[in-house]
Protein backbone atom coordinates (compact mmCIF):
# COMPACT_ATOMS: atom_id res chain seq x y z
CA UNK A 1 0.00 0.00 0.00
CA UNK A 2 1.16 3.39 -0.78
CA UNK A 3 0.32 7.09 0.93
CA UNK A 4 -0.32 10.45 -1.11
CA UNK A 5 2.55 12.55 1.04
CA UNK A 6 0.12 15.40 -0.03
CA UNK A 7 -3.25 14.59 1.52
CA UNK A 8 -2.69 11.65 3.17
CA UNK A 9 -4.86 9.03 0.82
CA UNK A 10 -3.74 5.25 0.39
CA UNK A 11 -3.76 3.36 -2.90
CA UNK A 12 -2.34 0.25 -3.78
CA UNK A 13 0.20 0.60 -6.17
CA UNK A 14 2.36 3.17 -8.03
CA UNK A 15 0.23 3.68 -10.69
CA UNK A 16 -2.35 4.35 -9.26
CA UNK A 17 -0.50 7.14 -6.96
CA UNK A 18 0.56 8.96 -10.05
CA UNK A 19 -3.26 8.54 -11.50
CA UNK A 20 -4.32 9.97 -8.00
CA UNK A 21 -1.55 13.10 -8.18
CA UNK A 22 -2.66 13.84 -12.04
CA UNK A 23 -6.54 13.86 -11.12
CA UNK A 24 -6.25 15.56 -7.26
CA UNK A 25 -3.46 17.43 -7.10
CA UNK A 26 -3.05 19.01 -10.52
CA UNK A 27 -6.28 20.21 -11.52
CA UNK A 28 -6.21 23.48 -9.39
CA UNK A 29 -5.53 27.21 -10.55
CA UNK A 30 -2.20 28.74 -9.89
CA UNK A 31 -1.91 31.57 -6.94
CA UNK A 32 0.59 33.83 -6.26
CA UNK A 33 2.26 32.69 -2.98
CA UNK A 34 2.91 36.30 -1.99
CA UNK A 35 -0.88 38.45 -2.77
CA UNK A 36 -2.70 35.73 -3.64
CA UNK A 37 -3.41 36.32 -7.21
CA UNK A 38 -5.23 34.06 -9.11
CA UNK A 39 -7.00 33.49 -12.73
CA UNK A 40 -3.66 33.55 -14.60
CA UNK A 41 -1.72 31.09 -16.66
CA UNK A 42 1.92 29.94 -15.21
CA UNK A 43 3.61 32.11 -17.17
CA UNK A 44 1.84 35.22 -16.59
CA UNK A 45 2.42 34.73 -12.91
CA UNK A 46 6.12 34.04 -13.67
CA UNK A 47 5.80 37.44 -14.86
CA UNK A 48 3.73 38.56 -11.82
CA UNK A 49 6.08 37.49 -9.12
CA UNK A 50 9.22 38.54 -11.34
CA UNK A 51 8.13 42.43 -11.90
CA UNK A 52 5.67 42.82 -8.46
CA UNK A 53 7.74 40.97 -5.45
CA UNK A 54 11.34 40.85 -7.09
CA UNK A 55 12.75 41.50 -3.99
CA UNK A 56 10.65 39.50 -1.92
CA UNK A 57 12.05 36.97 -4.24
CA UNK A 58 15.72 37.39 -4.39
CA UNK A 59 16.73 35.93 -0.92
CA UNK A 60 15.17 32.58 -2.31
CA UNK A 61 17.06 32.94 -5.41
CA UNK A 62 20.24 33.44 -3.10
CA UNK A 63 19.62 30.01 -1.15
CA UNK A 64 18.65 28.22 -4.81
CA UNK A 65 22.11 29.27 -5.89
CA UNK A 66 24.04 27.98 -3.10
CA UNK A 67 22.51 24.81 -3.34
CA UNK A 68 23.30 24.39 -6.49
CA UNK A 69 26.94 25.40 -6.12
CA UNK A 70 27.02 22.66 -3.33
CA UNK A 71 25.49 20.22 -5.85
CA UNK A 72 28.35 21.04 -8.40
CA UNK A 73 31.40 21.55 -6.23
CA UNK A 74 31.35 18.77 -4.24
CA UNK A 75 32.17 15.75 -6.26
CA UNK A 76 33.11 13.26 -3.40
CA UNK A 77 30.05 13.63 -1.89
CA UNK A 78 27.56 13.91 -4.81
CA UNK A 79 25.57 11.32 -3.95
CA UNK A 80 25.07 12.04 -0.71
CA UNK A 81 24.03 15.59 -1.50
CA UNK A 82 21.64 14.44 -4.10
CA UNK A 83 19.59 12.52 -1.76
CA UNK A 84 20.01 15.42 0.23
CA UNK A 85 18.29 17.61 -2.23
CA UNK A 86 15.16 14.86 -3.42
CA UNK A 87 14.46 14.79 0.57
CA UNK A 88 14.21 18.24 1.06
CA UNK A 89 12.33 18.81 -2.30
CA UNK A 90 9.99 15.84 -1.73
CA UNK A 91 9.01 17.22 2.07
CA UNK A 92 8.90 21.18 1.14
CA UNK A 93 6.70 19.67 -1.84
CA UNK A 94 4.44 17.86 1.20
CA UNK A 95 4.31 20.91 3.01
CA UNK A 96 2.95 23.46 0.10
CA UNK A 97 0.56 21.20 -0.52
CA UNK A 98 -1.05 20.82 3.05
CA UNK A 99 -0.46 24.51 3.51
CA UNK A 100 -1.94 25.60 0.70
CA UNK A 101 -3.58 23.53 -1.13
CA UNK A 102 -4.71 25.55 -3.91
CA UNK A 103 -1.04 25.54 -5.31
CA UNK A 104 -2.28 24.10 -8.74
CA UNK A 105 -0.54 21.46 -10.37
CA UNK A 106 -0.43 23.03 -13.95
CA UNK A 107 2.73 24.80 -12.56
CA UNK A 108 4.73 21.14 -11.83
CA UNK A 109 6.29 19.35 -14.54
CA UNK A 110 6.14 15.55 -15.39
CA UNK A 111 8.34 14.65 -11.97
CA UNK A 112 6.15 16.24 -9.65
CA UNK A 113 8.50 19.54 -8.94
CA UNK A 114 7.78 23.00 -8.50
CA UNK A 115 9.55 24.73 -11.65
CA UNK A 116 9.92 27.86 -9.96
CA UNK A 117 10.79 28.12 -6.26
CA UNK A 118 8.65 31.72 -5.80
CA UNK A 119 5.72 29.24 -5.95
CA UNK A 120 6.70 27.88 -2.43
CA UNK A 121 8.27 30.53 -0.95
CA UNK A 122 5.90 31.86 1.10
CA UNK A 123 5.72 30.30 5.24
CA UNK A 124 9.23 28.88 3.76
CA UNK A 125 10.40 28.67 7.87
CA UNK A 126 7.21 27.28 8.81
CA UNK A 127 7.54 24.43 6.16
CA UNK A 128 11.09 24.26 6.98
CA UNK A 129 10.23 23.77 10.85
CA UNK A 130 7.69 21.46 9.93
CA UNK A 131 10.25 19.31 7.98
CA UNK A 132 12.67 19.81 10.85
CA UNK A 133 9.80 18.27 13.26
CA UNK A 134 9.72 15.32 10.96
CA UNK A 135 13.33 14.68 11.20
CA UNK A 136 13.42 14.45 14.95
CA UNK A 137 10.38 12.21 15.00
CA UNK A 138 11.69 9.49 12.48
CA UNK A 139 13.85 8.54 10.24
CA UNK A 140 13.43 9.65 6.87
CA UNK A 141 15.50 6.84 5.36
CA UNK A 142 12.90 4.26 6.55
CA UNK A 143 9.46 6.07 5.53
CA UNK A 144 8.05 3.21 3.15
CA UNK A 145 5.09 3.85 0.93
CA UNK A 146 6.51 7.27 -0.34
CA UNK A 147 6.94 8.20 -3.86
CA UNK A 148 10.17 9.22 -2.85
CA UNK A 149 12.23 6.67 -0.98
CA UNK A 150 15.43 8.49 -0.35
CA UNK A 151 18.41 8.74 2.27
CA UNK A 152 19.13 11.91 4.25
CA UNK A 153 22.74 13.39 4.54
CA UNK A 154 23.66 16.28 6.82
CA UNK A 155 23.99 19.56 4.61
CA UNK A 156 28.05 20.91 4.33
CA UNK A 157 28.46 25.10 3.56
CA UNK A 158 30.12 25.62 0.25
CA UNK A 159 32.29 28.09 0.90
CA UNK A 160 33.90 26.88 4.52
CA UNK A 161 33.12 23.37 4.71
CA UNK A 162 31.15 23.27 7.98
CA UNK A 163 28.17 20.26 8.60
CA UNK A 164 25.14 21.52 9.83
CA UNK A 165 22.02 19.02 11.13
CA UNK A 166 19.59 20.95 8.41
CA UNK A 167 18.89 22.97 5.38
CA UNK A 168 17.70 25.97 7.80
CA UNK A 169 20.88 25.88 9.86
CA UNK A 170 22.92 25.59 6.81
CA UNK A 171 21.31 28.71 5.24
CA UNK A 172 21.38 30.65 8.71
CA UNK A 173 25.20 30.11 8.50
CA UNK A 174 25.48 31.19 5.42
CA UNK A 175 23.55 34.53 5.69
CA UNK A 176 25.32 34.96 8.79
CA UNK A 177 29.21 33.70 8.11
CA UNK A 178 29.15 34.12 4.45
CA UNK A 179 26.74 37.00 3.95
CA UNK A 180 29.77 39.03 1.89
CA UNK A 181 29.85 36.19 -0.81
CA UNK A 182 26.18 36.51 -1.56
CA UNK A 183 25.44 37.52 -4.61
CA UNK A 184 22.55 39.83 -3.21
CA UNK A 185 21.53 43.63 -4.80
CA UNK A 186 21.67 46.43 -3.11
CA UNK A 187 19.06 48.06 -1.75
CA UNK A 188 20.52 51.30 -2.32
CA UNK A 189 20.44 51.08 -5.86
CA UNK A 190 18.65 48.76 -8.77
CA UNK A 191 20.33 45.81 -9.85
CA UNK A 192 21.55 46.02 -13.87
CA UNK A 193 19.75 44.63 -16.40
CA UNK A 194 21.83 43.15 -19.26
CA UNK A 195 19.58 43.07 -22.82
CA UNK A 196 20.47 40.09 -25.39
CA UNK A 197 21.42 42.01 -28.41
CA UNK A 198 19.96 38.99 -30.47
CA UNK A 199 16.46 38.53 -29.31
CA UNK A 200 15.95 41.20 -26.78
CA UNK A 201 15.39 39.45 -23.45
CA UNK A 202 16.64 41.07 -20.43
CA UNK A 203 18.59 38.67 -18.04
CA UNK A 204 19.64 39.76 -14.71
CA UNK A 205 23.35 39.58 -14.90
CA UNK A 206 26.50 38.83 -17.31
CA UNK A 207 26.93 35.25 -16.92
CA UNK A 208 23.18 34.47 -17.25
CA UNK A 209 23.24 36.68 -20.81
CA UNK A 210 26.30 34.81 -21.89
CA UNK A 211 24.65 31.87 -21.47
CA UNK A 212 21.54 32.72 -23.16
CA UNK A 213 24.06 34.43 -26.24
CA UNK A 214 25.89 30.86 -26.38
CA UNK A 215 22.87 29.19 -27.01
CA UNK A 216 21.79 31.98 -29.66
CA UNK A 217 25.31 30.94 -31.65
CA UNK A 218 24.73 27.21 -31.02
CA UNK A 219 21.45 27.19 -32.87
CA UNK A 220 22.26 29.97 -35.66
CA UNK A 221 25.45 27.16 -35.81
CA UNK A 222 23.38 24.67 -36.20
CA UNK A 223 21.40 26.32 -38.50
CA UNK A 224 24.51 27.14 -40.36
CA UNK A 225 24.94 23.30 -40.36
CA UNK A 226 21.72 22.26 -41.72
CA UNK A 227 22.31 24.52 -44.73
CA UNK A 228 25.39 23.35 -45.40
CA UNK A 229 24.16 20.31 -45.16
CA UNK A 230 21.33 21.41 -47.70
CA UNK A 231 23.68 23.13 -49.86
CA UNK A 232 25.71 20.28 -50.14
CA UNK A 233 22.73 18.08 -51.34
CA UNK A 234 21.29 20.78 -53.49
CA UNK A 235 25.07 20.44 -55.00
CA UNK A 236 25.02 17.04 -55.19
CA UNK A 237 21.59 16.77 -56.70
CA UNK A 238 23.00 19.71 -59.77
CA UNK A 239 26.03 17.70 -60.39
CA UNK A 240 23.82 14.56 -60.81
CA UNK A 241 21.82 16.34 -62.79
CA UNK A 242 24.46 18.05 -64.74
CA UNK A 243 26.17 15.03 -65.04
CA UNK A 244 22.95 13.31 -66.74
CA UNK A 245 22.63 16.30 -69.33
CA UNK A 246 26.02 15.80 -70.32
CA UNK A 247 25.80 11.98 -70.74
CA UNK A 248 22.30 12.94 -73.46
CA UNK A 249 24.50 15.82 -74.58
CA UNK A 250 27.07 13.01 -75.44
CA UNK A 251 24.50 10.35 -76.82
CA UNK A 252 22.90 12.94 -79.18
CA UNK A 253 26.39 13.89 -79.82
CA UNK A 254 26.96 10.67 -80.93
CA UNK A 255 23.66 9.60 -82.64
CA UNK A 256 24.33 12.58 -84.88
CA UNK A 257 27.84 11.72 -85.68
CA UNK A 258 27.22 8.40 -86.56
CA UNK A 259 23.79 9.36 -88.64
CA UNK A 260 26.50 12.33 -90.14
CA UNK A 261 28.93 9.27 -90.55
CA UNK A 262 26.49 6.86 -92.50
CA UNK A 263 25.14 10.07 -94.35
CA UNK A 264 28.71 10.49 -95.53
CA UNK A 265 28.92 6.85 -95.98
CA UNK A 266 25.99 6.55 -98.42
CA UNK A 267 27.27 10.09 -100.15
CA UNK A 268 30.74 8.48 -101.09
CA UNK A 269 29.54 4.81 -101.90
CA UNK A 270 30.95 3.37 -98.48
CA UNK A 271 27.90 1.90 -97.28
CA UNK A 272 28.03 -1.63 -98.52
CA UNK A 273 24.72 -0.95 -100.74
CA UNK A 274 26.86 -2.92 -103.81
CA UNK A 275 28.65 -1.34 -106.41
CA UNK A 276 28.67 -0.52 -110.27
CA UNK A 277 26.75 -3.83 -111.29
CA UNK A 278 24.21 -3.71 -108.84
CA UNK A 279 23.27 -0.11 -109.29
CA UNK A 280 22.98 -0.84 -113.09
CA UNK A 281 20.92 -3.82 -112.34
CA UNK A 282 18.61 -1.93 -110.08
CA UNK A 283 18.16 1.03 -111.97
CA UNK A 284 17.37 -0.71 -115.40
CA UNK A 285 14.37 -2.91 -113.26
CA UNK A 286 13.01 0.79 -112.00
CA UNK A 287 13.03 2.03 -115.63
CA UNK A 288 11.32 -1.41 -116.48
CA UNK A 289 8.80 -0.59 -114.04
CA UNK A 290 7.98 2.62 -115.04
CA UNK A 291 7.47 1.45 -118.48
CA UNK A 292 11.08 3.21 -120.11
CA UNK A 293 12.52 0.43 -120.62
CA UNK A 294 11.30 -2.95 -122.72
CA UNK A 295 12.22 -6.04 -121.23
CA UNK A 296 13.97 -7.18 -123.76
CA UNK A 297 16.16 -4.02 -123.90
CA UNK A 298 16.78 -4.58 -120.15
CA UNK A 299 18.13 -8.09 -121.17
CA UNK A 300 20.07 -6.94 -123.70
CA UNK A 301 21.80 -4.35 -121.20
CA UNK A 302 22.48 -6.83 -119.09
CA UNK A 303 23.80 -9.36 -121.15
CA UNK A 304 26.37 -6.54 -122.28
CA UNK A 305 26.94 -5.76 -118.79
CA UNK A 306 28.20 -9.00 -118.10
CA UNK A 307 30.17 -9.19 -120.64
CA UNK A 308 31.67 -5.92 -120.18
CA UNK A 309 32.41 -6.78 -116.70
CA UNK A 310 34.12 -10.01 -117.54
CA UNK A 311 36.80 -8.50 -119.84
CA UNK A 312 37.38 -5.46 -117.71
CA UNK A 313 36.95 -3.34 -120.50
CA UNK A 314 34.03 -0.61 -121.31
CA UNK A 315 31.14 -1.03 -123.43
CA UNK A 316 31.67 2.24 -125.33
CA UNK A 317 27.72 2.97 -124.68
CA UNK A 318 28.34 6.40 -123.07
CA UNK A 319 31.18 7.14 -125.32
CA UNK A 320 30.90 10.47 -127.75
CA UNK A 321 34.16 10.56 -129.94
CA UNK A 322 35.51 13.68 -132.44
CA UNK A 323 34.23 16.38 -130.48
CA UNK A 324 38.06 17.95 -130.69
CA UNK A 325 38.25 17.73 -134.22
CA UNK A 326 34.49 19.37 -134.23
CA UNK A 327 35.80 22.36 -132.24
CA UNK A 328 38.97 23.06 -134.07
CA UNK A 329 36.49 23.16 -137.32
CA UNK A 330 34.32 25.34 -135.36
CA UNK A 331 36.99 28.08 -134.28
CA UNK A 332 38.29 27.50 -138.23
CA UNK A 333 35.37 29.13 -139.39
CA UNK A 334 33.76 31.07 -136.82
CA UNK A 335 33.84 32.59 -133.23
CA UNK A 336 34.85 36.13 -133.95
CA UNK A 337 35.05 37.41 -130.66
CA UNK A 338 37.66 34.75 -129.70
CA UNK A 339 41.70 36.06 -130.21
CA UNK A 340 43.25 32.29 -129.99
CA UNK A 341 42.35 29.08 -128.31
CA UNK A 342 44.40 25.76 -127.91
CA UNK A 343 43.01 22.52 -127.94
CA UNK A 344 44.44 19.53 -126.46
CA UNK A 345 45.09 16.10 -127.78
CA UNK A 346 41.80 13.95 -129.33
CA UNK A 347 39.95 12.79 -126.08
CA UNK A 348 36.31 11.10 -125.82
CA UNK A 349 34.09 12.25 -124.21
CA UNK A 350 32.54 9.58 -121.45
CA UNK A 351 29.29 10.13 -119.75
CA UNK A 352 27.75 8.44 -116.51
CA UNK A 353 25.67 5.49 -116.71
CA UNK A 354 22.54 3.98 -114.82
CA UNK A 355 25.66 1.85 -112.66
CA UNK A 356 27.82 4.57 -111.90
CA UNK A 357 25.20 7.76 -111.86
CA UNK A 358 25.99 9.77 -108.69
CA UNK A 359 29.14 8.37 -108.27
CA UNK A 360 31.62 7.78 -111.01
CA UNK A 361 32.92 11.16 -111.99
CA UNK A 362 36.23 10.44 -111.53
CA UNK A 363 36.24 7.19 -112.64
CA UNK A 364 34.57 8.57 -116.09
CA UNK A 365 36.88 11.81 -116.13
CA UNK A 366 40.28 9.10 -115.91
CA UNK A 367 38.46 7.36 -119.05
CA UNK A 368 38.60 10.39 -120.89
CA UNK A 369 42.72 10.89 -119.90
CA UNK A 370 43.48 7.90 -120.24
CA UNK A 371 41.24 7.93 -124.22
CA UNK A 372 43.88 10.56 -125.08
CA UNK A 373 46.48 9.26 -123.88
CA UNK A 374 45.79 6.51 -125.92
CA UNK A 375 45.82 8.34 -128.78
CA UNK A 376 48.91 9.48 -128.66
CA UNK A 377 52.19 8.28 -129.58
CA UNK A 378 54.61 9.33 -126.78
CA UNK A 379 52.77 7.15 -124.43
CA UNK A 380 52.51 3.29 -126.08
CA UNK A 381 55.20 2.12 -124.59
CA UNK A 382 53.90 2.46 -120.98
CA UNK A 383 50.60 1.47 -122.55
CA UNK A 384 50.38 -0.31 -125.16
CA UNK A 385 48.11 -2.68 -126.23
CA UNK A 386 45.24 -1.28 -123.23
CA UNK A 387 42.08 -0.34 -123.94
CA UNK A 388 39.53 1.90 -121.92
CA UNK A 389 39.14 -0.04 -118.81
CA UNK A 390 35.59 -0.18 -117.21
CA UNK A 391 34.58 1.26 -113.62
CA UNK A 392 34.96 -2.06 -112.12
CA UNK A 393 38.49 -2.65 -113.65
CA UNK A 394 39.26 0.35 -113.37
CA UNK A 395 38.74 0.06 -109.00
CA UNK A 396 40.53 -3.12 -109.11
CA UNK A 397 43.61 -1.46 -111.45
CA UNK A 398 43.84 1.09 -108.05
CA UNK A 399 43.49 -1.69 -105.75
CA UNK A 400 46.51 -2.89 -107.51
CA UNK A 401 48.73 0.45 -107.42
CA UNK A 402 47.87 0.19 -103.54
CA UNK A 403 49.33 -2.74 -103.25
CA UNK A 404 52.44 -2.16 -104.58
CA UNK A 405 52.53 0.84 -101.59
CA UNK A 406 51.50 3.69 -103.47
CA UNK A 407 49.26 6.19 -100.97
CA UNK A 408 48.86 4.12 -98.53
CA UNK A 409 47.16 6.67 -96.27
CA UNK A 410 44.87 7.39 -99.05
CA UNK A 411 43.80 3.42 -99.26
CA UNK A 412 43.22 3.54 -95.60
CA UNK A 413 40.78 5.97 -96.12
CA UNK A 414 38.89 4.01 -98.28
CA UNK A 415 39.45 0.17 -96.33
CA UNK A 416 41.82 -0.29 -99.14
CA UNK A 417 38.78 -1.60 -100.89
CA UNK A 418 37.05 -0.46 -104.45
CA UNK A 419 35.62 -3.19 -105.56
CA UNK A 420 31.96 -3.98 -104.99
CA UNK A 421 31.32 0.05 -103.60
CA UNK A 422 30.49 3.03 -105.04
CA UNK A 423 33.38 4.93 -103.52
CA UNK A 424 34.44 7.92 -105.21
CA UNK A 425 38.23 8.67 -106.39
CA UNK A 426 39.60 11.77 -106.44
CA UNK A 427 43.09 13.77 -107.67
CA UNK A 428 44.69 11.53 -105.72
CA UNK A 429 43.62 8.12 -106.70
CA UNK A 430 43.73 9.47 -110.81
CA UNK A 431 47.57 10.34 -109.85
CA UNK A 432 48.38 6.72 -107.97
CA UNK A 433 46.91 5.17 -110.91
CA UNK A 434 48.45 7.34 -113.35
CA UNK A 435 51.99 7.12 -111.79
CA UNK A 436 51.72 3.06 -111.10
CA UNK A 437 50.70 2.80 -114.94
CA UNK A 438 54.49 4.73 -115.40
CA UNK A 439 52.77 8.11 -116.91
CA UNK A 440 54.77 11.60 -114.84
CA UNK A 441 51.80 13.79 -113.54
CA UNK A 442 51.60 16.07 -110.51
CA UNK A 443 48.92 17.38 -108.40
CA UNK A 444 48.43 20.99 -108.43
CA UNK A 445 46.63 22.28 -105.17
CA UNK A 446 44.98 25.68 -105.52
CA UNK A 447 43.73 26.12 -102.65
CA UNK A 448 42.51 28.86 -101.86
CA UNK A 449 41.15 32.11 -104.25
CA UNK A 450 43.52 34.19 -105.73
CA UNK A 451 40.71 36.69 -107.05
CA UNK A 452 38.02 38.71 -106.19
CA UNK A 453 34.83 37.59 -105.03
CA UNK A 454 35.99 34.13 -104.85
CA UNK A 455 37.68 33.66 -108.20
CA UNK A 456 40.72 31.56 -109.33
CA UNK A 457 42.64 33.76 -111.76
CA UNK A 458 45.67 32.00 -111.33
CA UNK A 459 43.78 28.63 -111.94
CA UNK A 460 43.59 29.89 -115.76
CA UNK A 461 46.93 31.59 -115.73
CA UNK A 462 48.26 28.05 -115.13
CA UNK A 463 46.17 26.00 -117.39
CA UNK A 464 46.83 28.74 -120.09
CA UNK A 465 50.97 28.27 -119.35
CA UNK A 466 50.73 24.46 -119.82
CA UNK A 467 49.03 24.53 -123.03
CA UNK A 468 50.69 27.48 -124.50
CA UNK A 469 54.91 28.37 -123.91
CA UNK A 470 54.62 31.26 -126.39
CA UNK A 471 51.18 33.33 -127.27
CA UNK A 472 52.69 35.03 -129.51
CA UNK A 473 52.94 34.82 -133.51
CA UNK A 474 50.75 31.15 -132.97
CA UNK A 475 47.77 30.72 -135.23
CA UNK A 476 44.21 31.51 -133.77
CA UNK A 477 43.72 27.38 -133.24
CA UNK A 478 46.08 25.50 -131.57
CA UNK A 479 45.75 21.79 -131.38
CA UNK A 480 48.45 21.24 -128.98
CA UNK A 481 50.01 17.61 -128.10
CA UNK A 482 49.55 18.16 -124.53
CA UNK A 483 46.96 15.77 -122.97
CA UNK A 484 43.68 16.90 -121.28
CA UNK A 485 43.90 17.70 -117.51
CA UNK A 486 42.01 16.51 -114.62
CA UNK A 487 39.87 18.84 -112.50
CA UNK A 488 38.90 18.22 -109.10
CA UNK A 489 36.54 20.38 -107.04
CA UNK A 490 34.04 19.44 -104.00
CA UNK A 491 31.82 16.78 -104.92
CA UNK A 492 32.36 16.56 -108.50
CA UNK A 493 35.04 15.99 -111.18
CA UNK A 494 35.62 17.34 -114.58
CA UNK A 495 37.86 17.04 -117.57
CA UNK A 496 40.03 20.62 -119.11
CA UNK A 497 40.33 19.96 -123.03
CA UNK A 498 41.69 23.53 -123.83
CA UNK A 499 41.45 27.41 -123.36
CA UNK A 500 39.92 30.29 -124.95
CA UNK A 501 41.68 33.68 -124.84
CA UNK A 502 39.09 36.39 -126.09
CA UNK A 503 39.71 39.59 -127.81
CA UNK A 504 38.86 41.25 -124.70
CA UNK A 505 41.94 39.23 -122.72
CA UNK A 506 39.53 37.70 -120.67
CA UNK A 507 40.10 33.70 -120.46
CA UNK A 508 37.51 30.96 -120.54
CA UNK A 509 38.07 27.03 -119.91
CA UNK A 510 36.94 24.58 -122.57
CA UNK A 511 35.33 22.19 -119.73
CA UNK A 512 34.26 18.12 -121.01
CA UNK A 513 31.51 17.12 -118.05
CA UNK A 514 30.71 13.50 -117.47
CA UNK A 515 27.26 14.54 -116.05
CA UNK A 516 26.70 15.76 -119.81
CA UNK A 517 24.69 13.18 -121.69
CA UNK A 518 25.77 12.03 -125.10
CA UNK A 519 22.27 13.58 -126.84
CA UNK A 520 24.33 16.97 -125.79
CA UNK A 521 27.21 16.62 -126.51
CA UNK A 522 26.72 14.71 -130.12
CA UNK A 523 25.08 18.77 -130.76
CA UNK A 524 28.51 19.71 -131.26
CA UNK A 525 29.08 17.23 -134.10
CA UNK A 526 26.68 19.16 -136.30
CA UNK A 527 28.39 20.78 -139.23
CA UNK A 528 26.54 23.61 -138.53
CA UNK A 529 27.64 24.00 -135.11
CA UNK A 530 26.44 27.29 -133.08
CA UNK A 531 27.97 29.13 -130.43
CA UNK A 532 24.95 28.36 -128.01
CA UNK A 533 25.95 24.98 -128.40
CA UNK A 534 29.33 25.85 -126.40
CA UNK A 535 27.65 27.22 -123.62
CA UNK A 536 28.28 23.84 -121.77
CA UNK A 537 31.80 23.19 -122.72
CA UNK A 538 32.52 27.44 -121.84
CA UNK A 539 33.42 28.15 -118.58
CA UNK A 540 34.85 31.96 -117.20
CA UNK A 541 36.41 33.19 -114.54
CA UNK A 542 33.60 33.87 -112.77
CA UNK A 543 32.24 30.40 -113.29
CA UNK A 544 34.39 28.42 -111.34
CA UNK A 545 33.92 29.39 -107.19
CA UNK A 546 34.90 26.69 -105.11
CA UNK A 547 37.16 27.05 -102.47
CA UNK A 548 39.65 24.74 -103.50
CA UNK A 549 40.44 23.27 -107.30
CA UNK A 550 43.22 20.93 -107.73
CA UNK A 551 44.13 19.27 -111.06
CA UNK A 552 46.39 16.62 -112.35
CA UNK A 553 48.55 17.97 -115.27
CA UNK A 554 50.48 14.89 -117.56
CA UNK A 555 53.91 15.16 -118.24
CA UNK A 556 55.13 12.21 -119.62
CA UNK A 557 56.57 8.96 -119.17
CA UNK A 558 58.10 7.89 -116.11
CA UNK A 559 61.04 5.06 -116.03
CA UNK A 560 61.28 2.70 -113.44
CA UNK A 561 63.38 4.02 -111.12
CA UNK A 562 61.41 7.30 -111.56
CA UNK A 563 58.75 5.29 -110.73
CA UNK A 564 59.83 3.71 -107.56
CA UNK A 565 61.16 6.83 -106.23
CA UNK A 566 57.41 8.21 -106.94
CA UNK A 567 55.97 5.14 -105.13
CA UNK A 568 58.12 5.90 -102.16
CA UNK A 569 57.51 9.67 -101.99
CA UNK A 570 53.86 8.83 -102.21
CA UNK A 571 54.40 7.51 -98.52
CA UNK A 572 53.89 10.98 -97.54
CA UNK A 573 51.15 12.87 -99.83
CA UNK A 574 52.62 16.63 -100.89
CA UNK A 575 51.01 18.93 -103.77
CA UNK A 576 52.13 22.24 -105.17
CA UNK A 577 50.06 24.87 -103.88
CA UNK A 578 49.38 27.67 -105.64
CA UNK A 579 49.23 30.49 -104.07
Amino acid sequence: MLSCDICGETVTSEPDMKAHLLIVHMENEVICPFCKLSGVNYDEMCFHIETAHFEQNELERSFARINTIQIRTSDNRKDNTLQCRMEVNSSVHSACASNHPKISAQSLPYDGTLKHKTFYSENLTKSRKFLKSKEKECDPSKIKGSIYETTYSSPECPFCGRIEDCSQDMENHVKTKHADLLDTPSEDHDQPLYDCPMCGLICTNYPILQEHVDLHLEESSFGHGIDRVQCSRDLELAHQLQQEEDRKKRSEESRQEMKEFQKLQRQYGLDNSGGYKQQQLRNMEIEVNRGRMHPSEFHRRKADMMESLAIGIDDGKTKTSGIIEALYRYYQNAATDVRRVWLSTGVDHFHSSFGDKGWGCGYRNFQMLLSSLLQNDAYDDCLKGMSIPCIPKIQSMIEDAWKEGFDPQGASQLNNRLQGTKAWIGACEVYTLLTSLRVKCHIVDFHKSTGPLGTHPRLFEWILNYYSSDREGSPKVMCTSKPPIYLQHQGHSRTVVGIEERKNRTLCLLIFDPGCPSREMQKLLKQDMEASNLKQLRKFVGNLKHKQYQIVAVEGVLSSEEKVARRQASQVFTAEKIP
